[in-house]
């Protein structure tokens, strides 16, 4: 049932946790040193489970093999899919994000110019490679074809259909390292069974920043509005802002593979644990 370096555990009474370490620091998150944890011999059947695993490829069946001993991941294929690609995702939220338009196989430069123009922002369905800016933020025809190039044999990407959007000008933060993108003033939000459980500054290295109260008020009110139509259990949504003021959904995908960015894992889980005694988040 468990693949090898998952661990299966019961937080507080209250969640079932199918964990596994990633060696990534803003994923992953000792819940025994911080909550009561419980890895009873005899399970419940059948019973609901977050995995926080890092990234399944194969979701789809994973799914499959847990529901059959008895284990319900949390979303179902089609929700983990809802929360995760933007094709799916980008018909449900086209007023809250920038226009995009996505292809099965790459595309040429004429194709893009013709939809959106230069510049566009370029990444796979699903996320960029590493926040490389010569591979997203595309000027012109020729560095396009580079892109691409560079896309066939981009370990994270070559397997991603290819997302082309509409560059908006968003208000920046500072520039950064010169291949990566500009940090913006953006910011990562969890939501739980519809309900704010978590936010931070979505680039928690560098320069900080934060939210004003009315900025909070915007910006966690378009988080909850993308919660609401999507109605998944467990969603991660990304907002940032434009120059003229206007906030914009960047990202959305499943809680179970989200990074906390500048989120405290701790306070994100003592609030779910809060939900689920009916407490609702504080």
């Amino acid at each position: 049932m468990l693949r090898p370096g998952e661990d299966l555990l019961q937080v507080e009474e209250r969640l079932w946790l199918l964990t596994a370490q990633t060696g990534q620091g803003i994923y992953d998150f000792a819940f025994d040193r911080f909550f009561a944890c419980r890895r009873p011999y005899v399970l419940p059947e059948p019973m609901d489970v977050v995995a926080r695993v890092g990234v399944w490829s194969d979701y789809a069946e994973r799914f499959r093999e847990l529901a059959d001993a008895g284990i319900h991941l949390v979303h179902t294929p089609e929700q983990h899919l809802l929360a995760t690609e933007l094709p799916h995702w980008y018909p449900k939220l086209t007023d809250l994000t920038p226009r995009s338009v996505w292809f099965d196989e790459r595309p040429d430069a004429e194709t893009v110019e013709h939809l959106l123009g230069w510049p566009v922002f370029v990444k796979g369905e699903r996320q960029t490679s590493r926040h490389r800016k010569s591979l997203s933020i595309i000027e012109g025809p020729e560095q396009f074809r580079q892109a691409m190039q560079a896309y066939a044999e981009d370990p994270i990407l070559h397997w991603q259909r290819v997302v082309c959007r509409e560059l908006r000008p968003l208000r920046r933060v500072e520039e950064g390292a010169p291949d990566r993108i500009p940090s913006s003033f953006e910011f990562r939000t969890f939501w739980w069974k519809g309900q704010l459980v978590g936010w931070g500054p979505y680039w928690w290295q560098g320069t900080s920043y934060t939210l004003t109260p009315e900025e909070q008020h915007e910006a966690l009110g378009l988080g909850r509005e993308v919660a609401r139509r999507l109605d998944v259990p467990f969603l991660v949504v990304d907002v940032a802002q434009e120059i003229s003021g206007r906030w914009i959904v960047i990202e959305c995908n499943d809680g179970q593979e989200s990074g906390y960015a500048g989120i405290s894992p701790f306070a994100l889980w003592r609030a779910i644990l809060d939900v689920e005694r009916g407490l609702g988040a504080s």
